[in-house]
């Protein structure tokens, strides 16, 4: 209803200025009949050399009277508030100047007669059908009130020679004078309501048809994908905004260039597209490597089908594309991951079996260990069995930690306070007399996480052992716990796919716990695989501790980061989704 109201206010404001505007053209079209009323009547003076004459000087009177209102007319129309009442006066004012120029050149035989019908006519196109047909009667009484009042004497004479004619004659003039004013009125104001009709449909389909365009700009410069549309050359011919953000390209340059110059391997996806038949569905779609003007090396999804005109005719082709870089990696990531379950389960069930003949080999050894050393505990025998012994129950650890790694324990979820799992493991992790060793802690005792606090304990104390033994119990180590603003980068990307209304965009924080140390640092070539599976620094490593670290961070659905710190020493950062929770 508000917006009817509004429109109705719009429409009227547009007709004003419409009015208005007509207005202004009538003025300027009054002042030129008046200048050649003024040429005609000093012609006349001249052929006819009646200077002295009443007439001639009541025409020139008359003339300035109506320059002397339009100028009026033209001052006063910027400031009135009431266009139909203005038109109806100037209306009003023009009879009585058209009656005045009748009156002093002739009455009946006025050369100035044909002005009424002027009158009539652009008084149909501001007055409504009562309005047109008073000013047609106005009109038809003024040249009555000049003719009648002439003729019979009521008026006083101009000294213009006219015939004398019947009172019957004259009512018979006047009458056909003033019907056909009143017809002339009618059919004027008829053309006038049909051309007032035609206009304001014409303006509702143009104003339906600027929406409708100004929907459209709207809605290819908001569309979340790159979208531009070629020609039957295939050269672009628009270019969105979103295009523009992907490809590092302004539209005015991408505009005229070829589609395969700026998007190669775009050729067959059209290509596609056209050998899908004739259909509407007949859409080409694909991914292809794209390095973007920036130097960004993306994938891009594209799909194209075919511009359509009016009448159905191929004009060329729209084409939709995506940035799915982070898709693309996704997959892979997924792939790989499938791979290395099914690599794992396998590789767990062996170990498996491999773990129940370790045992019994163990087993069997410590026996005949045990004889062998109250016989003689440095014999050749003996040493050998201790080897065994030794590299079995490494073989058991590696397994264990294996197990561990490739059949991770479901989560046992409960509200974990970092401040306090890290005082926990300082607490039995610190040796009291350990020289030169320092520990800084730098925890916010507010952060909580949502985690299983056993598997939580287990990654802090292996990052924790890692560090000291990097620092061979010496140095500074520095432990910190901080909340920071914003999600973590996985759940962003959610958020920002769901939209505002999403219920991945409710306020949270992420958790961040860091253990620093001050040792030598992980060589360069390390850093990248330092989370892989069996890759180790360390001569009697397994290189598990660390995938098996990351592997528990990841089923909390965080991320785990190393880095060298420039003073020297590796830093672990661990990203954890905050909760208010107690």
């Amino acid at each position: 209803m508000e917006g009817a109201v509004v429109a109705g206010e719009a429409s009227g404001q547009e007709d004003d200025a419409q009015a208005r505007t007509r207005l202004g053209w009538l003025l300027a079209a009054r002042l030129l009949l008046a200048g050649l009323s003024l040429g005609l009547a000093v012609t006349l003076d001249r052929i006819e050399g009646a200077h002295d004459d009443p007439a001639v000087w009541g025409v020139y009177w008359t003339v300035a009277a109506t320059f002397f209102a339009t100028i009026v007319g033209a001052l006063s129309l910027p400031r009135t508030s009431n266009p139909h009442r203005f038109a109806t006066i100037q209306v009003a004012c023009d009879v009585g100047v058209v009656t005045g120029l009748v009156y002093f050149s002739g009455a009946g035989e006025s050369v100035f007669t044909f002005l009424y019908a002027l009158v009539v006519l652009y008084g149909a196109l501001f007055l409504d059908r009562t309005g047109v047909v008073l000013s047609a009667a106005l009109a038809a009484l003024g040249y009555g009130f000049v003719v009648f009042g002439t003729e019979l004497g009521w008026l006083p004479a101009t000294g213009v020679e006219t015939r004398s004619r019947p009172l019957a004659v004259l009512v018979a003039y006047w009458g056909f004078h003033a019907g056909a004013l009143l017809m002339l009125g009618m059919l004027a104001n008829t053309l006038s309501a049909e051309l007032r009709r035609t206009g304001a449909a014409l303006d509702r389909r143009t104003s339906d048809l600027r929406r409708l365009r100004d929907l459209h700009l709207r809605t290819v410069e908001s569309i979340g994908s790159g979208l531009l549309t070629i020609d039957g050359e295939g050269s672009i011919t628009s270019f969105n905004p979103e295009a523009e953000r992907i490809t590092g390209i302004p539209a005015a340059e991408a505009e005229g260039r070829r589609l395969v110059e700026l998007l190669p391997g775009s050729a067959e996806i059209l290509g596609r597209g056209r050998r899908g038949g004739g259909g509407e569905a007949a859409i080409g779609r694909d991914r292809i490597a794209y390095r973007n003007r920036r130097g960004e090396d993306l994938f891009l999804g594209l799909a194209a089908s075919r511009l359509r005109g009016d009448e159905g005719d191929e004009m060329g082709h729209v084409v939709i594309f995506q940035d799915v870089t982070a898709v693309v990696s996704m997959e892979q990531e997924l792939r790989q991951s499938e791979r290395l379950a099914a690599v794992g389960e396998m590789a767990a069930r062996i170990a498996h079996e491999i773990r129940n003949p370790l045992a019994a080999i163990s087993g069997s050894v410590q026996i005949l260990q045990t004889g062998e050393l109250e016989q003689d505990e440095e014999s050749e025998r003996a040493r050998l069995m201790r080897i065994v012994v030794r590299e079995v129950d490494r073989l058991n650890r590696l397994i264990g930690d294996f197990l561990r790694y490739s059949r991770p324990a479901p989560l046992k979820l409960e509200s974990v306070r970092l401040a306090g799992l890290i005082e926990e493991i300082v607490e039995m992790g610190h040796a009291p007399a350990a020289e030169g060793l320092e520990i800084r802690l730098d925890l916010d005792p507010d952060v909580r996480v949502e985690a299983d606090a056993a598997q939580l304990t287990a990654v802090v104390w292996n990052l924790w052992n890692n560090a000291m033994q990097a620092m061979a119990g010496q140095g500074l180590l520095t432990v910190r716990v901080a909340r920071l603003a914003g999600d973590l980068p996985q759940e962003q990307a959610l958020a920002d796919r769901n939209g505002p209304g999403g219920e991945a965009s409710a306020p949270r924080f992420t958790a961040m716990l860091e253990i620093q140390d001050s040792g030598p640092g992980i060589p360069e070539d390390a850093l990248e695989m330092i989370f892989e599976p069996f890759f180790t620094t360390k001569r009697d490593g397994t290189g598990l501790g660390l995938a098996t670290v990351q592997r528990i961070v990841e089923q909390h659905g965080g991320s785990i980061q190393a880095a060298n710190v420039v003073d020297g020493g590796s830093c672990f950062r661990i990203l954890l989704r905050g909760t208010e929770s107690a």
